[in-house]
């Protein structure tokens, strides 16, 4: 393997990856939010991987809006009385952390063994602010991961569940399945998910994905029919940003990349569209 390829050591890595670009942020005068815990969490291998990777360190316009955008739709949520949070594949996300929480909040965090005990040992000293539980678990244990819905329905009657850098990394087939588990339970009532267009999957695969999939993690999910997907599996769309918009109104878009706004209505197909989702129950 070359050395830009062997910085990525599995699926986990990519979270230390995430985290470097939210550690950026954090360092801008006009940060859109600060995550003071970034840095630690991306540690060296972090920046390693985003200024080794082709392409690596690009994009930061499109993960300061995807970070921001889930963001919002929590805070949302949250305000409107949800009273249990369920990150899947939390990473190394430090929202329990950084934003401005109810202390009687639930917020469960479900992950990997090896990036929540990682977490957890960079974390140790610091204190959530709220009522914080971190699960080991492979989402892809279908039967783990349904008695944890089931457990999960049973502690509150308002449940929102994010899923953040996810379900690309599932077929068609495996994001059905989640979906209709989670749609299972009562108390899950809102879903938020980021998501990318046809075009764009087949370019990431094109660049970046070439080397996470030789780490075991390729980028599989970009459906056709957008967020509609979901609605045969008892999801429906009721709140849709995209990333480049998002970042357009922040002025931090590439000016390249400008011209392809606004975004077209409608299938988006080969536009090259990545955005963030808010799912409710019908």
């Amino acid at each position: 393997m070359t050395e830009s390829t062997s910085t990525v050591r599995g699926i986990s890595d990519t979270a230390r990856w995430v985290a470097y670009f939210r550690a950026r942020e954090t360092s801008r005068p006009d940060a859109l939010f600060r995550d003071p815990y970034a840095e630690r969490l991306a540690g060296a291998h972090g920046f390693q991987i985003a200024n080794t990777l082709p392409d690596g360190n690009k994009h930061e316009w499109a993960w300061m809006a995807r970070t921001y955008l889930f963001d919002q739709f929590l805070s949302r949520a949250i305000r409107h009385g949800a009273d249990l949070v369920v990150n899947l594949a939390a990473g190394l996300d430090a929202r329990p952390y950084r934003m401005n929480l109810p202390s009687t909040l639930q917020w469960v965090e479900v992950d990997l063994p090896d990036i929540v005990s990682y977490k957890e040992e960079i974390l140790a000293q610091e204190k959530p602010r709220c009522r914080l539980e971190r699960i080991a678990l492979d989402l892809s244990d279908v039967h783990g991961r349904r008695a944890l819905f089931a457990d999960l329905n049973t502690r509150a009657t308002k449940i929102v569940v994010a899923s953040e850098g996810l379900l690309i990394y599932f077929t068609a087939e495996e994001v059905a399945s989640l979906a209709e588990d989670l749609a299972a339970g009562k108390h899950f009532q809102s879903w938020i998910i980021d998501l990318a267009s046809p075009g764009q999957l087949r370019l990431m695969q094109r660049t970046t994905g070439k080397q996470l999939s030789e780490a075991g993690a390729a980028f599989k999910f970009g459906p056709p029919e957008g967020a509609q997907f979901f609605a045969r599996y008892g999801w429906a769309a009721k709140d849709v940003h995209g990333l480049l918009k998002t970042a357009a109104e922040f002025k931090r878009a590439p000016v390249e990349l400008l011209s392809l706004l606004p975004e077209p209505k409608g299938s988006l197909g080969n536009y090259p569209w990545t955005g963030v989702c808010l799912l409710k129950k019908p």
